[in-house]
């Protein structure tokens, strides 16, 4: 499995806290003599996405399924019986109702997921999930809790609640950027 650091080993700083002295060097030279802080921690966020996503990949290799329709799979799991209509799908999952609807394209052709019509609209359609799909998602479960134990090695539960707590803070500061853009240039959001 590669490494997602631009450099083959980090190091730590004054106050013991890791950092990338590659990354380090890039962004001290693109920032002109200005604060870099905010600059790292963007590419260290970048560098744990990719970590997480590269163990995710490698654990569903052979699987056939990409990490968009494991999670589209995992919603429907959770809804159970009820189902999802494609729109409402693609909200939840924050993505696009056409990614959606390929992602279930996906997951329907391989039988872990059907479409039924909606006893409530005639016009609609409810993506459930299937039999198969919960046995894959049983069989999915133990390697993929393993791989993140492994990867989130020596953290404690506090270490984890926080790092959860500022990537969801990350997440609000660019939904409320995005709703400022979106108002800026007249656009109602969706």
């Amino acid at each position: 499995m590669k490494h997602v650091t631009n450099s083959d080993e980090l190091a730590r700083d004054a106050d013991g806290l890791l950092h990338d002295p590659q990354v380090r060097a890039s962004m001290a030279e693109f920032a002109a003599g200005d604060d870099i802080l905010r600059l790292e921690a963007a590419a260290a966020a970048r560098a744990a996405h990719r970590s997480v996503e590269r163990l995710r990949a490698h654990g569903s290799e052979g699987r056939g399924l990409s990490a968009g329709a494991v999670d589209v799979l995992i919603r429907l799991r959770t809804l159970g019986e009820a189902g999802a209509h494609l729109g409402d799908l693609a909200r939840s999952a924050g993505m696009t109702a056409r990614n959606a609807t390929g992602l279930v394209d996906t997951l329907e052709s391989q039988g872990l997921v059907r479409r039924d019509p909606d006893p409530a609209d005639r016009r609609s359609v409810l993506a459930r999930i299937t039999p198969a799909g919960l046995t894959w998602l049983e069989e999915f479960r133990a390697p993929t809790q393993r791989a993140m134990a492994a990867l989130f090695h020596g953290f404690t539960d506090t270490e984890l609640h926080q790092l959860r707590h500022l990537c969801l803070r990350l997440v609000q500061n660019q939904q409320r950027i995005a709703a400022h853009l979106a108002a800026a240039e007249g656009i109602t959001p969706a």
